[in-house]
């Protein structure tokens, strides 16, 4: 069992992120049960990389001077797995908002599925999200969009080194996904539709990868907070 010591000088938690949860809880709930545990006043403790409330995975948490590390582990290539749901589209690009519109998907076959993954890998240029935490103005960009103002968003060059359809289910697509820092898997998602001439959405995201490190080391929080003297899940 890790000692306070350990959390001051510097852990990587590797942390298999719940539905639903966002970063930033995961983040104040892993500081406030190792200040609890240790008696601790403060102690720094942050993540490397935003995951959506609505998509699971691997979240790095850095405790102590290992936070400064954070930067490093940010810039590091993903790999994601999931779902995109074609013929119909979401202000969000995924399932946190509404379907606003249909479209039609009988000319899709499943050698347009595959030819057209072709057009985003490599460098590509993508427009974030209306709904995401991208600062413009001193403003989040989603304070915007759920205020009905409509702002203008410049598209940003990211890299996907993969993008593979690995099942097709009548509409819903199986995914994988290795991309740089920077890119959104929802408007990667809402861009395929369109390229299809239909509509899309992402409706299932995993993160699985932050360079070398794998989900499959990770832990639940549940499972942390165990791992903590006088702490219970």
């Amino acid at each position: 069992m890790k000692a306070a010591e350990d959390y001051l000088s510097g852990q990587v938690i590797l942390i298999d992120k719940p539905l639903e949860w966002t970063s930033f809880q995961a983040v104040n709930k892993i500081r406030w049960a190792i200040r609890k545990a240790f008696g601790l006043k403060k102690i720094k403790v942050g993540h490397a990389g935003t995951l959506d409330p609505l998509a699971s995975g691997l979240l790095i948490i850095c405790t102590g001077k290992m936070t400064k590390q954070i930067n490093i582990y940010q810039g590091l290539e993903k790999e994601y797995t999931g779902t995109i749901t074609l013929g119909s589209t979401t202000p969000s690009f995924d399932l946190e908002t509404d379907i606003n519109k249909s479209y039609p998907t009988g000319h899709i076959t499943e050698e347009l599925i595959h030819s057209t993954t072709h057009q985003f890998t490599g460098t590509i240029k993508q427009f974030p999200p209306v709904f995401s935490a991208i600062k413009k103005d001193g403003k989040r960009l989603y304070e915007f969009a759920r205020a009905g103002e409509h702002v203008d968003i410049k598209a940003r060059e990211v890299e996907i080194s993969e993008f593979d359809i690995t099942q097709i289910n009548g509409l819903e697509l199986k995914f994988s996904v290795v991309c740089s820092k920077g890119t959104y898997i929802r408007s990667l998602a809402n861009d395929f539709g369109k390229a299809l001439n239909s509509g899309a959405h992402l409706s299932e995201l995993r993160r699985t990868k932050i360079g070398d490190f794998n989900v499959n080391d990770a832990i639940s929080p549940e499972i942390f907070f165990k791992q903590l003297p006088g702490i219970e899940p």
